[in-house]
C-alpha cells in the first residue's frame, strides 16, 4: 500500500495583503450600499422596522469585516498547504474544517494559471487543475513556482499544450 506523505508546501505570504485588500473592497461596497439605503430611509420617510433592519445588517457586516479583514487571511495562509509528486495532488485546507484532498494524475484533464488584478499586483497566480470530478485550486503562488507547477503537473499527466496558430 502506498502511504502518502502530508503535504507541506506554503503559498504566498502575499496572499494575505490579497485578500485583505478583496475582503476589505467588499465589506466597503456592503457598507455604503447599507449606508445608502439607510440614508434613504430617513430621506424617505421609510417605516422604523425598515431602517432598524438595514442598521442591524449593516453592523453585522462590520462584525463579519473584522473576522474578514484581519483574522481569516492570517489563518487561511497558515493552515493551506499542497504537495505535488508524479503520482498525486494534494490539498489540504482549512481553518474549523479540514479539508485534504488527493487527486491522482491519471485524472488530471487540464492545468491552468489564472491572475486577476490583485495577484498581478503582487506577482501571484492561481493554480488550477481540472479533474474528472472537480477542479482544484491552489491559490496564491509566485508567478514563476505556478508556471513551474504548471508545467511539472502537464508533464506528469501527459496534457499537450496546445500550438499557438
Amino acid at each position: 500500500m502506498y502511504e502518502l506523505i502530508e503535504p507541506d508546501r506554503r503559498i504566498a505570504e502575499d496572499a494575505v495583503k490579497v485578500w485583505r485588500i478583496s475582503n476589505t473592497i467588499t465589506h466597503l461596497i456592503i457598507a455604503l450600499i447599507g449606508i445608502g439605503l439607510i440614508t434613504a430611509g430617513y430621506y424617505y420617510d421609510w417605516k422604523n422596522w425598515i431602517v432598524i433592519i438595514f442598521f442591524v445588517l449593516v453592523t453585522l457586516d462590520v462584525l463579519f469585516a473584522i473576522w474578514d479583514i484581519f483574522i481569516e487571511p492570517v489563518l487561511t495562509q497558515r493552515y493551506w498547504r499542497y504537495d505535488i509528486n508524479a503520482e498525486f495532488i494534494q490539498i489540504k485546507h482549512g481553518i474549523f474544517k479540514i479539508h485534504h484532498t488527493i487527486a491522482p494524475m491519471t485524472k488530471v484533464q487540464y492545468v491552468t494559471a489564472q491572475q486577476g488584478p490583485l495577484l498581478r499586483r503582487y506577482g501571484l497566480q492561481t493554480l488550477e487543475v481540472g479533474t474528472m470530478n472537480t477542479p482544484i485550486k491552489i491559490p496564491a503562488l509566485p508567478k514563476e513556482e505556478a508556471i513551474a507547477l504548471r508545467g511539472q503537473i502537464a508533464e506528469y499527466a501527459k496534457i499537450k499544450e496546445a500550438e499557438h496558430v
